[in-house]
């Protein structure tokens, strides 16, 4: 809807479009971020001054993103969801990536407990720290326990480790449950 309501225009023309994590997938698979990012907006708001597709096919795609994202300016915005298990991006809990290097904004991960199908391309915790803004949206009953987790500061929860300055949690009622927001 905000591709099309004035009030909240947008200069696309100015933006460039970057994906925060991706499933290692062909970009017009229906479970690839891109798809449903090309579907849902990008057909919708005309050319925009760049997009960055994380392209899982290609040799070595976590060190080339990487490279690209760290080449870039910082990026102004990411929009993140949370996973039933806390996850956040790609983060997985007990998974490999939860412990990149500070130096590293993009690496693979896979999901160890097998919950999340595909291998992944996806930012580290330092990737979306080196973000301007990050907004987090959680929608949906079955993220409560998760949202809790990371609320009462539950580090086995990876969306706990976000850091940023300017960290904006999105949740719908029932996702929230019966507590109260802060």
């Amino acid at each position: 809807r905000l591709s099309h309501q004035t009030e909240y225009r947008v200069d696309w023309e100015r933006t460039d479009a970057w994906w925060g994590d991706e499933r290692c997938v062909p970009l017009d698979d229906p479970d690839s971020n891109y798809r449903l990012v090309e579907e849902s907006l990008l057909s919708k708001v005309g050319p925009l001054a760049s997009v960055h597709p994380m392209r899982s096919d290609l040799p070595d795609a976590a060190d080339l993103y990487d490279r690209l994202v760290r080449s870039a300016p910082p990026i102004d915005l990411i929009h993140l969801g949370l996973g039933p298990d806390g996850h956040t991006a790609s983060l997985f809990p007990d998974s490999e990536a939860l412990t990149a290097p500070a130096t590293r904004f993009v690496v693979s991960n896979v999901d160890p407990l097998g919950h999340n199908p595909h291998p992944r391309l996806t930012f580290t915790f330092a990737g979306i720290a080196h973000c301007r803004t990050a907004v987090v949206t959680v929608a949906g009953a079955s993220k409560t326990e998760a949202l809790h987790r990371v609320l009462d500061g539950d580090l086995t929860a990876p969306a706990a480790h976000l850091t940023n300055d300017d960290l904006i949690w999105l949740v719908d009622s029932e996702a929230m449950g019966s507590r109260s927001p802060r």
